[in-house]
């Protein structure tokens, strides 16, 4: 059980923190419901008897914020190269509401961002995942949201130059298919 003042996770909308425990009545039928503030001005009425069904959740402690960063700073992981498919699967990783996994869609698409570009649904996908990243990260760390941004950018930073170069070394060993053969 939650109680006004808690952090909270609400798995697609990021982090927020309850201010209240309200009992409404909502289509003729009383509730009690969560007030969450969430990053911004936007609030989010919760039923607090389906909390944890939707995805509700404490925020991480400091411990696993750090383990959340250190996941910025690891390679890649495997990717589908269909874009459509690729957004299916980090839309349910999102859903999970697990923090590894939007911290991996981040550094991911970021990467694929930086190397190709990404289609509209993915530039707000990554968009909507930061969002949801850093909001934790505030609340987790108790630092400022200008100063979180800045360390989940360097962290990505240094990842790509990483991988980057991996890249380029990886080619230049010859490592690379370097002529396609027509299968017509």
């Amino acid at each position: 059980m939650f109680s006004v003042g808690d952090e909270v996770v609400y798995p697609m909308h990021g982090a927020g923190v309850i201010q209240s425990i309200e009992e409404r009545a909502v289509l003729n039928e009383k509730q009690t419901y969560y007030i969450i503030k969430m990053p911004g001005e936007v609030k989010v009425m919760v039923p607090t008897a389906k909390a944890e069904e939707i995805g509700v959740r404490n925020v991480i402690d400091g411990e696993s914020a750090q383990k959340v960063m250190t996941v910025l700073e690891k390679d890649s992981t495997e990717m589908s190269m269909n874009w459509n498919k690729r957004y299916r699967e980090n839309m349910n990783k999102m859903k999970t509401g697990d923090i590894f996994e939007v911290a991996d869609i981040v550094r991911n698409l970021s990467f694929k961002q930086k190397e190709k570009g990404l289609s509209t649904g993915e530039k707000k996908m990554l968009l909507n995942a930061k969002q949801i990243l850093i909001s934790e990260l505030v609340l987790a760390e108790k630092r400022e949201l200008n100063e979180v941004e800045s360390a989940v950018e360097s962290k990505i930073e240094k990842a790509y130059e990483i991988h980057a170069n991996t890249v380029k070394d990886t080619i230049e060993e010859g490592n690379v298919v370097k002529k396609l053969i027509s299968l017509n």
